[in-house]
């Protein structure tokens, strides 16, 4: 009896859901709308470089729109190109500093990424970083 009392209660619960109370969006998302984006366990420093073992993993970077973000991507553009390394902006607050990130990341992917569970499980604390298959460094 308990367990008929239930469905009805769910069942009346859920009829009662209307589309006035469920919340439509017309429009398609964009990225503006995933911003800002600030990982909370990730900060930008210095990075000791290590070995690491992900046999097939692509290489990945994490920046930031700080200044050292900046400095470390003109510095390895060329590294980054050559292994088609994708970037995660782990740190941006507008589309307007995504953009400009792009303009410096000449031919690379920039997608905007509250990454701390990747970080978390990699143990990666600062960015810029570079992780590919055999070892993470800066």
């Amino acid at each position: 009896m308990n367990r008929l009392r239930l469905v009805i209660f769910l069942a009346l619960t859920l009829s009662s859901l209307t589309a006035a109370t469920v919340e439509t969006r017309t429009t398609r998302y964009s990225e503006a709308d995933m911003l800002p984006v600030r990982s909370a366990t990730m900060t930008s420093g210095q990075v000791q470089s290590r070995p690491h073992s992900t046999p097939g993993l692509p290489a990945i970077f994490l920046i930031g729109e700080d200044a050292r973000s900046r400095d470390w991507l003109l510095k390895r553009l060329q590294v980054l190109q050559r292994l088609r390394a994708v970037g995660l902006v782990v740190q941006v607050g507008s589309i307007a500093g995504l953009e400009q990130l792009r303009a410096l990341a000449k031919g690379l992917t920039l997608s905007p990424v509250a990454a701390d569970d990747l970080a978390k499980r990699l143990g990666i604390r600062h960015y810029p970083v570079l992780i590919t298959a055999t070892a993470i460094e800066q």
